[in-house]
């Protein structure tokens, strides 16, 4: 084959992988401004050896920022927290997979790469993940004009421990200081709506996941913060509306998370829908090979994001 077609090639193999990647990355701190962090030296890991690709040891936490075409745009943006056990970020399984599939209806999917409690580098461990989600939603909002977003309707989504990180946003948010000199943090970290995928919700030692429950809060937390990060414990009639969705035979997390959730959203006044699947066990994603009946998870949340938008 002649030099100008492989380079041809080259070219345009390079294009089709452009098409695919997100269309933004961006750090969520000014260099040296990371809260609650030192530099140990530890190097972020990216694994890419197993189906996903999992991501441990975060050092600079980011956003990456998958957009719709202009025409297609709904004005929908949602902030996705992928699960782990806050220990690692299934990134592609539960970040990017559902920023595309978001793209397809029209949704700005924001991929965040949250810092993890158990990393040694961070100073005060159960901040951390909070600290990156409350900056991520205050950051779309920054961006909204730039990147075709509505300001007013922006949403959080998350799987499994990203679930808890993204109710804990729908719960511990706070709003805009108008006189902040960083520009950023004069927006609201309130997601306008959560979708809430087979989460961890309670610290309750009943019903949690042992394994996000000492990653988050360590081996002895105080009942003071058990309580602060039972989320079920922390809804007010401000809570965003929310989407639940998770399997019967879930034996990682105990479906009572999303039920007491639900019962504590219902005693609220805040609307809120929820899909129990027969089937599906835990971390099911897209669940595409899993179960043809809970694969319809995500035909229903799309109807419901389509209800929040016109609402």
């Amino acid at each position: 084959m002649k030099k100008s077609k492989v380079f041809i090639l080259t070219i345009l193999a390079t294009m089709s992988v452009m098409v695919y990647a997100q269309d933004v990355r961006l750090s969520l701190w000014p260099e040296n401004g990371i809260p609650d962090h030192k530099d140990t030296g530890i190097k972020e890991q990216w694994d890419t050896t197993n189906r996903l690709i999992a991501v441990r040891k975060v050092q600079n936490p980011d956003i990456a920022v998958f957009l719709p075409s202009r025409g297609n745009a709904t004005g929908q943006a949602v902030v996705i927290c992928p699960g782990g056990g806050y220990h690692v970020l299934a990134y592609s399984w539960e970040g990017t997979d559902m920023a595309r599939w978001l793209n397809s209806l029209g949704v700005a999917g924001i991929v965040l790469k949250y810092r993890l409690p158990v990393d040694e580098s961070n100073t005060v461990s159960y901040k951390v993940a909070l600290e990156d989600a409350q900056r991520a939603l205050r950051m779309v909002r920054y961006h909204a004009k730039e990147w075709n977003i509505d300001p007013g309707k922006v949403g959080v989504m998350g799987f499994s421990a990203g679930g808890h990180l993204a109710s804990t946003l729908g719960t511990h948010f706070v709003y805009g200081d108008p006189k902040a000199k960083d520009q950023v943090e004069r927006e609201s970290s309130r997601p306008d709506f959560m979708l809430l995928g087979y989460p961890v919700i309670s610290m309750a030692d009943s019903i949690t996941h042992k394994g996000s429950k000492k990653a988050l809060l360590r081996s002895d937390p105080s009942p003071a913060r058990v309580k602060e990060f039972s989320n079920e414990l922390q809804v007010t009639k401000d809570t965003p509306p929310t989407f639940l969705f998770l399997a019967a035979d879930d034996k990682v997390v105990p479906p009572e998370n999303s039920l007491v959730f639900f019962e504590a959203l219902k005693k609220h006044n805040v609307p809120v829908e929820m899909h129990i699947y027969p089937k599906g066990g835990h971390g099911f994603s897209l669940a595409i090979n899993i179960s043809h009946h809970t694969a319809r998870w995500t035909q229903d949340a799309a109807a419901w994001l389509r209800w929040i938008d016109e609402r």
